[in-house]
């Protein structure tokens, strides 16, 4: 049997803590990559930053991790953060809520977080919200906070991936600063007529549920996990 020094073992115990999994809930990332969209935007290169701005912000590394490597791994075709270059645009995302409440008998969760994605010079392309809010059953037997919080992560991620995706090659290489003719924004014009399918916004404002409770910035309960 080999011995190992207190100070040590406890150092041992607490990088198993760490490298466990992404906060006390222990959720995996998600992948849903689509091989018909290799990046956003069609640029090779992305950095991601992810700001944790929730009031209590415990495992808030573990958070980051779980929103990051998930979009990272749904999208294997792009280059992300230091092997990005210098041509790379930013995708950044605020984290306000991901929480789970007890309800009588149902858990009400929230995924709340907004994106911002910019080119290389920094101009917007899109900024979006995804918001999923869910109310599971209290189920005998389950684990049914962690549940819960995979259910309305999932959704939400799920949103996000579809918000990058609408990020057109065509927004990412017009130049910036550039006066458009009536020509350039309105194709149609030189044909006769305009086609307004090809301006609509890809933004969707989330549909929130007015029963959850759940507001931004504000927890009545102490049960916030991660």
């Amino acid at each position: 049997m080999v011995r190992v020094p207190g100070r040590h073992f406890l150092g041992i115990v607490a990088f198993a803590l760490l490298t466990a999994g992404c906060g006390s809930t222990g959720l995996a990332p998600v992948s849903y990559p689509d091989p018909s969209v290799a990046c956003p935007g069609g640029l090779p290169g992305w950095k991601l930053e992810i700001l944790d701005r929730r009031v209590r912000r415990d495992g808030s590394e573990g958070m980051q991790a779980l929103v990051g490597n998930s979009i990272r791994q749904s999208f294997p075709g792009c280059q992300w953060d230091a092997s990005a270059g210098a041509g790379a645009g930013r995708v950044q995302i605020e984290i306000h809520r991901f929480v789970a409440n007890a309800d009588g008998n149902s858990w009400e969760a929230a995924a709340d977080w907004s994106v911002l994605v910019t080119d290389p010079s920094g101009r917007t392309l899109t900024e979006f919200d995804a918001t999923e809010e869910v109310s599971r059953p209290n189920y005998r037997g389950s684990n049914n906070e962690k549940e819960a919080l995979r259910q309305a992560f999932d959704q939400a991620m799920r949103r996000t991936l579809a918000g990058l995706r609408s990020v057109t090659s065509g927004a990412v290489l017009r130049l910036p600063g550039r006066t458009e003719s009536e020509g350039d924004r309105f194709p149609g014009l030189r044909a006769g007529f305009v086609s307004h399918s090809s301006h609509e916004t890809c933004r969707r404002e989330p549909e929130r549920s007015a029963g959850v409770g759940l507001e931004r910035f504000s927890h009545h309960r102490t049960s916030e996990v991660l």
